[in-house]
Order: C-alpha cells, then structure tokens, then sequence
C-alpha cells in the first residue's frame, strides 16, 4: 500500500512512538528508529525530511519513479525456518522505496543500523528461531522489506517470524545492504564506511541440516546467523563494525558453543 494511502486511512493512529513487536512466540523483539535513540543520525544527500521514523516508510519524493508492474511470483525465495521467504532483487526494492511503497525493516544489530541503514528503515534484529513476530501498529497486509548484509540470512529469519505473526506480503533484499550501500543509495546513519568482513566456517553432523549457526560479538551486540547445510558444513560471513582479530567472538551451533579471538576462528574449521 502507498505511504500517502495509509495515512489516509487512518489506520491504527501514529506510529511515532513505536516501542516493540508481540511476538507469536510469546516473547517481543525491540523495535527502534531514529526517533528512540540518542546517536545523531544524518543522511548520505539531500533527501526529503522522515516526519514519522517510526512507520518503517521512507518519506513520499517530488519526482518518484513512474508506476510499472512488478510480477513478484517470478521471485526466487528460501526457505527459513519452515516459511517460503521471497527473494526481492535489489532494483525492485529501490523503486518501492523511491516510491514509498514498502515498510523497511533492518534485521541485522542496533550498532550496525546505527551505523548505516535504508533511509526510513526501522530496526528489527532477527532473532533465533524467527521469534520477534509482528510490528505493533502495522498491518498485515503491508508490504514489508527485510534486510542484512550477509545477503539475506538474518533478513530472512525476520521476514520468517513476521510471516509467522500473519504477515502476507514480506520480502527481502535478496543483494543485502552491501549493494545499497556500495551504489550511495538513500540512507541514513552515523558512518557510511563498509564493515570489516570475515568467514567463520564449521561442520556439525548433517542431522542438523537447516538449523542454524550463529555468531555474536557480545560487546556490541552484532551478530551474523548461517544454514547449516545438507552436509553438516556453514559458513558465517559476519560484517561487523569496528571489531579487531582479538576481539572475542562467541559462535553457537546445535552441537557446541565456542568463544575464540576471531583471527582464531577465521584460521580454522570449527567441529564439534
């Protein structure tokens, strides 16, 4: 639904004072915007004032794009945690952003959205099993964009528990962030530096194929999540911020749960 449409609508009252998700689960993720947190954010250009940073819509541009037709059954998707999440190319996305028609919705750490993240995006951080659930205030029937940067694995956990919540019109970056951020699209944060990039690979037995491996600097709360493939073997590719290869970095599977320096960890294959 356009950004201009809903408001009309009237529906559910302001969303300025976003302060959680109800989660199907029975726990809540944390829901923040530019408007509930003390970093000074500012965008990358000149772009049009976000007068409610707390609806994930990115505010309505003078000169948008022409209207076109999008066929998103010719999407690729994955599947997470037992939900079919579609896969939205990245050019589609821009246009439903420069359009404003389409919640954003951050799925990787508070640190990293504060550093950088899609210009009216709220921050939703996956969480383990797809718990976290719906967005009070917003409609099912929203059309809601997730994303990360690695491309699209903590992306698709949210995308799978907002679907899980009853959400019927969810996608993800199928590129991630890195792209948006590379090609200077709209944005706003702190920093517009790249993170630093590293790969964490291990094996578990192959029973555990499409479970998930995590990993978690737990200073700064950033954290990176993988499947676990039909071979038992994943990959972490984490692009966190401002962490050194001494930096401790705790990495959990279904069979054990190791904290090393991350220069440690990229220097092997980490087994059970």
């Amino acid at each position: 639904m356009h950004r201009r449409a809903f408001l009309a609508a009237g529906a559910t009252g302001s969303l300025a004072a976003l302060a959680g998700c109800a989660s199907l689960f029975g726990s809540s993720s944390s829901v923040d915007h530019p408007g509930t947190l003390d970093a000074s954010f500012h965008a990358n250009k000149p772009l049009p004032e976000d007068d409610d940073p707390g609806d994930g819509y990115p505010p309505e541009r003078e000169d948008p794009p022409e209207e076109r037709s999008i066929d998103t059954s010719r999407f690729g998707t994955t599947t997470t945690n037992d939900e079919q999440v579609a896969l939205a190319p990245i050019e589609v996305t821009r246009y439903w952003h420069q359009r404003s028609e389409a919640r954003f919705v951050d799925a990787r750490s508070l640190e990293a959205y504060e550093q950088a993240h899609v210009y009216g995006a709220v921050s939703s951080p996956a969480q383990r099993g797809s718990e976290g659930g719906g967005i009070d205030g917003w409609a099912e029937d929203d059309r809601i964009v997730c994303y990360c940067g690695c491309p699209h694995h903590l992306s698709s956990i949210r995308a799978a528990g907002l679907q899980k919540a009853g959400y019927t019109d969810v996608y993800v970056i199928d590129e991630g962030f890195g792209p948006w951020l590379n090609n200077d699209f709209a944005m706003r944060g702190t920093n517009f530096s790249a993170p630093q990039e590293a790969v964490v690979e291990g094996e578990v037995d192959s029973a555990h194929a499409g479970e998930y491996a995590w990993a978690t600097h737990e200073a700064s709360g950033q954290q990176e999540a993988a499947p676990i493939g039909d071979d038992g073997a994943f990959a972490l590719h984490l692009k966190f911020y401002d962490v050194t290869d001494d930096a401790p970095i705790r990495v959990q599977t279904p069979e054990f749960d190791v904290t090393e320096p991350l220069g440690d960890l990229t220097e092997t294959v980490l087994t059970g």
